[in-house]
């Protein structure tokens, strides 16, 4: 049986859920919401086997209290996929499931099936150098190709903007032929992603091109010091994003939900990224928030904080 964990009008949950479950002759179980204790209460009634949503859904269930091994107990495979997985995360998943491994993921709406996913069997690389866990690997007929600013290929593990090439990319967007050109020249799909790919074709995707923080004329990616602030036991959520700074140009600024029954000051979540992170990359702000606003889809909106910040 497939739980449907992401609704059904985002891309994941229309192919990885529904258009899977119907190629597969499954069952589908369907939520009205998302509400944590909800779903955990469906899946000790109707005991799937296969579940994809995004890492912040993860994240509220890990939140509950009464979360534990017997609820997961069914599952067979757990997918993430719409917003970016933190290995902290996948670690904590792994201790309060049971020993479930929650599988990485890579897509987009103008894909309409996965770039990128973890074979059966494996678990995904952590980069040791930047701490970022690989998305997974091109599938059949998927090529991923990772470019300059130039549109010419970089080694790997160099960073680059990735380009998608493969039958499910759409033809370009309804009615604008100027959008579909630039974003599909030649078919190739430019995603706005910032990622690298290693020699084993582990593909990694860094951060969107356009939340790069430029702080006093180096590159920062929300999702590095993102990824560390998961590591801190208070932490629930995160979101970074560049402020206007008159010396830096910008400064890097954090917002954080906490765990329940969990205090921490400020302060002290930026001395602990500063333990951790380069000079120029640990946050100069960080506020704490009873919850960050998220997209229907579950997804972690840092265009509203940014604009928030000013």
């Amino acid at each position: 049986m497939v739980f449907a964990l992401a609704p059904l009008f985002h891309i994941t949950g229309m192919v990885c859920q529904l258009a899977a479950a119907l190629a597969g002759g499954h069952t589908v179980a369907l939520a009205y919401r998302f509400e944590p204790g909800v779903v955990l209460d469906a899946f000790r009634e109707y005991r799937p086997t296969y579940t994809v949503g995004p890492s912040t859904a993860f994240m509220a269930l890990l939140a509950r209290p009464d979360a534990g091994p017997e609820d997961f107990a069914s599952f067979r495979l757990i997918s993430s996929g719409g917003a970016p997985l933190p290995p902290a995360v996948v670690e904590s998943f792994r201790a309060r499931s049971g020993g479930l491994y929650l599988a990485n993921g890579y897509g987009l709406t103008e894909c309409t099936a996965p770039c990128a996913s973890v074979p059966p069997g494996l678990e995904a690389p952590v980069d040791p150098e930047s701490g970022t866990l690989a998305v997974g690997v091109p599938g059949p007929g998927t090529m991923v190709r990772i470019l300059d600013d130039d549109g010419a290929e970089v080694p790997f593990g160099q960073s680059g903007e990735i380009a998608v090439t493969g039958p499910m990319v759409v033809p370009g967007y309804w009615n604008k032929p100027e959008e579909s050109a630039a974003a599909l020249p030649g078919g190739e799909l430019l995603t706005g992603d910032i990622g690298f790919m290693d020699e084993d074709g582990w593909l990694y995707v860094v951060d969107r091109k356009k939340d790069m923080i430029s702080a006093s004329g180096f590159k920062v990616w929300p999702r590095e010091v993102e990824d560390v602030l998961y590591t801190h036991p208070a932490v629930r959520e995160a979101a970074v994003v560049g402020v206007p700074d008159a010396y830096r140009g910008e400064s890097v600024k954090a917002y954080v939900s906490l765990r329940p029954g969990v205090a921490v000051e400020p302060a002290e979540l930026i001395a602990y990224c500063k333990e951790r992170l380069a000079a120029f990359k640990y946050p100069r702000q960080v506020e704490v928030l009873v919850e960050l606003p998220k997209t229907a889809t579950g997804k972690i909106l840092r265009r509203e904080l940014k604009t928030a910040a000013g």
